[in-house]
């Protein structure tokens, strides 16, 4: 039996050349499987498709495997798919939204309003102008260059999704003033006693509009654990905040520790830097982004606490952190975070419980 004749005519027609070499009639082969005629007559003519049980009833009767005439089934089908046109068209289809997806994650981009088109066509001109791509051959640039808090893992397709997103979200927003280090540095340390509330956020990208850097919000897409970034664009500086814990506390020190960046210099043209602020520090790390981790950490910290912690009781109560928040000037939840950032307090500790979130005025930005 020549296998590679499976490219050209069906498993049926194998099985009636064995029948004839073994002087076997149809009905007799019938009798052998105790199956009946009608059963061998239309596998025979191509009306029936060899199935598990039939195979392995057939290798038994005939002495072969059952993987052998699942196989020789199976090739003969894939070939006469290769003869259809539409089945080659939707195959390649498949190329094609593999090969996006491979780039992002499309269906999520157009949940997000990101992507709009309705044929492939029309998605792969989005996807290319979306990451800025030359073609689909390249990869998204940002993805190379960006540089982590966690340092040595790459970013996740969904987490340099976000990064374009923000990019395209800044080049939304009015012309901000000329950058002033001095006084980004100012805001910086001014702001931990400025946001106090859920509703003091508002005026934020006005006010970081005014020294110079464009300040936008991008909802996190679903687990890219992302809580913001520092990047420049077109020139000019922006910070992106995810609002990923929606805390009050979470979203101030993303945003304090993205300042903290700039004003040291850490972000270059066309390499942002990504923030998963909950990640640990790698006291071995010595690597250079890091060292910017660190520093970045350090200055958001004291900004937060210009005059250091103070002693701490034995056992903190609500009445003492609202006190202690009241003589730092800060809000009880922004010190509840710092302490638990420092792990001087449980991440489930009942003093965060009722913590005001402030998604809901970010969303509000224009």
């Amino acid at each position: 039996m020549n296998a590679a004749l499976a490219e050209v005519f069906p498993a049926g027609e194998f099985l009636a050349e064995e029948l004839e070499a073994r002087g076997w009639t149809q009905a007799e082969f019938a009798a052998i499987l105790d199956r009946p005629a009608q059963f061998v007559s239309e596998i025979i003519s191509g009306k029936k498709e060899i199935t598990r049980e039939s195979a392995a009833q057939i290798g038994a009767a005939l002495e072969t495997s059952a993987e052998m005439w699942l196989s020789l089934q199976d090739q003969y089908l894939l070939w006469l798919q290769k003869q259809d046109s539409k089945s080659q068209s939707d195959l390649d289809d498949v190329r094609r939204r593999a090969r996006l997806n491979a780039k992002g994650p499309i269906p999520l981009l157009k949940k997000a309003g990101v992507l709009t088109g309705k044929s492939l066509d029309e998605l792969e001109d989005e996807v290319v102008r979306f990451f800025e791509l030359e073609s689909l051959d390249h990869e998204p640039r940002l993805a190379a260059a960006a540089k982590r808090s966690n340092h040595g893992e790459a970013l996740s397709s969904l987490q340099t999704s976000w990064l374009y997103m923000v990019r395209h979200a800044s080049r939304q927003k009015a012309v901000t003033d000329k950058y002033s280090r001095k006084a980004l540095v100012a805001a910086g340390a001014a702001l931990p006693r400025i946001l106090k509330s859920p509703a003091d956020f508002a005026g934020l990208p006005e006010m970081l509009g005014g020294v110079g850097v464009r300040l936008v919000y991008v909802p996190a897409l679903p687990g890219a654990k992302i809580d913001g970034c520092a990047m420049i664009v077109d020139q000019t500086r922006v910070i992106g905040l995810s609002g990923r814990g929606k805390r009050l506390d979470k979203v101030l020190f993303a945003l304090v520790h993205e300042i903290a960046h700039l004003t040291h210099g850490h972000v270059k043209d066309d390499a942002p830097i990504v923030e998963t602020i909950d990640v640990d520090d790698d006291p071995d790390d010595h690597s250079d982004e890091a060292a910017q981790e660190r520093e970045a950490n350090e200055t958001a910290a004291r900004w937060v606490l210009p005059n250091g912690l103070s002693p701490l009781p034995d056992r903190l109560s609500g009445p003492w952190v609202t006190q202690a928040a009241a003589d730092a000037d800060l809000a009880p939840i922004t010190l509840v975070g710092h302490l638990q950032h420092l792990r001087k307090l449980d991440w489930r500790t009942t003093l965060a419980k009722g913590a005001p979130n402030v998604d809901h005025v970010l969303a509000a930005w224009d």
